[in-house]
Formats: C-alpha cells, sequence, structure tokens
C-alpha cells in the first residue's frame, strides 16, 4: 500500500481518519501492517500490501 492513500482513506464504519501501523516495508510502501481508526475500535489488515477496508463481519465471512 502507498503511504499517500492514507490521506484519502476514512474508516468505512464511522469515517473518521485512520493510523498507520506498518510491520513491513518495502521503500515508501507498506506491505504488511494495519489501518487503525481514530474514532471507533476497528482495525483493517494489510496483507502482501493491499488494504482490507471491509466491515469485520464481511471480513470474518470470506472464508464461508
Amino acid at each position: 500500500m502507498k503511504v499517500d492513500l492514507l490521506e484519502i482513506l476514512a474508516c468505512p464504519m464511522c469515517k473518521a481518519s485512520l493510523k498507520l501501523e506498518t510491520t513491513s516495508k518495502d521503500g515508501l510502501d507498506v506491505i504488511e501492517g494495519a489501518l487503525i481508526c481514530d474514532s471507533c475500535p476497528e482495525k483493517y489488515p494489510i496483507e502482501e500490501g493491499i488494504p482490507n477496508l471491509l466491515p469485520p463481519d464481511l471480513r470474518d465471512n470470506l472464508g464461508d
């Protein structure tokens, strides 16, 4: 995920801003980590450079 995307992303649940938590980077790109909402308790994973901004109930049911 490009770090610049953080400026335009918002929490899908409450529309608040998101903070970036980085576990693995490649230059300016985030490979692994999470986007954490400033307002509600939601946390959205970043895996293989792709942020998963689905609401938690949809994210958890993808494997079904």
